[in-house]
């Protein structure tokens, strides 16, 4: 399967879910937008910081969809690789697991731009 398949099976699976409990999911996509609007980081930075935790909590859809929006966001792989070498030193090994699978969605969604 590829990164762009998980992006949009894991999209699918929120949807049916978000209808069944939709004050839950509404209240998230709240929080979400309270977190990132009004901030004084723009929202690549946001969106590194996100990365950064989903690679550390071993996140992986939360690791493709924010690759997805860093790249919407302008962000280039050289500034991936520095967020990726920053998630490894903190994270250890599992990191660095997680980090490869952000470096490959990034450049699967690369190549189908």
């Amino acid at each position: 399967m590829t990164y762009r398949d998980k992006i949009t099976s894991m999209r699918s699976e929120l949807r049916v879910m978000n209808k069944l409990i939709p004050q839950t999911a509404a209240a998230f996509a709240d929080l979400s937008k309270a977190a990132k609007d009004g901030q004084p980081l723009g929202p690549k930075e946001i969106e590194y910081v996100a990365l950064g935790i989903a690679i550390a909590q071993h996140c992986d859809p939360c690791v493709n969809f924010h690759v997805e929006a860093l790249r919407k966001a302008g962000a280039t792989r050289e500034e991936l690789g520095a967020v990726l070498a920053m998630a490894v030193q903190m994270g250890g090994g599992p990191s660095l697991m997680y980090a490869a699978h952000a470096l490959a969605c990034w450049d699967e969604l690369d190549a189908a731009a």
